[in-house]
């Protein structure tokens, strides 16, 4: 069973396309896809020049992405969903609030998968583990100050702002990786 991560953001040119490629690179060799929608996008645009650079560092190959607006078959079909800010989050679960239970932000993600216990691999999976972990942690753990919670859009900074917005999102997803090889 192939699972899969979708990383949500507002446009799909930034954020969310820098995480899926991030991911792929940490989560080689592993059943999982990832793809990446935005909650205002407007489907078919390529990803932000800068957030392309960092896509090849990444050893992706950006010239084939294309944006793509969120759908509710994109939740539905997704193990996890992560989200740039709260607002973001909170656009997936009224789409699909089906998907509630496997909807986070990236950095609260990152903080609760950080904070899980692991336990025995569940008939999902590896990955379906790690989100049911990071879901206990979240009824454990004192929340967090909203911004904790929010990715910063580095949309109209520098190039340095979207490298620190890049590292941020590596930050994060370390945390899942690890969570990911305690369950499988």
């Amino acid at each position: 069973m192939v699972d899969r991560v979708l990383f949500v953001c507002h446009a799909n040119l930034c954020r969310s396309p820098m995480a899926e490629y991030v991911a792929r690179r940490l989560l080689a060799g592993r059943p999982v896809t990832v793809a990446s929608a935005g909650t205002d996008a407007v489907d078919d645009l390529p990803m932000h020049p800068y957030a392309a650079e960092l896509a090849v560092q990444a050893g992706g190959d950006p010239t084939r992405f294309r944006s793509r607006r969120l759908r509710r078959e994109h939740l539905d079909g997704a193990t996890l969903v992560l989200a740039a800010t709260r607002r973001q989050r909170s656009v997936c679960t009224a789409l699909a609030p089906g998907a509630l239970h496997r909807t986070f932000t990236l950095r609260q993600f990152g903080r609760l998968a950080a904070a899980a216990e692991p336990t025995d691999e569940p008939p999902g999976g590896p990955l379906r583990a790690a989100v049911e972990a990071a879901a206990r942690a979240r009824g454990r753990l004192q929340p967090a100050a909203p911004d904790a919670d929010d990715l910063l859009d580095p949309i109209g900074g520098t190039a340095a702002d979207f490298r620190r917005c890049a590292e941020e999102i590596e930050r994060s997803m370390r945390s899942l990786v690890t969570l990911i090889g305690t369950a499988g």
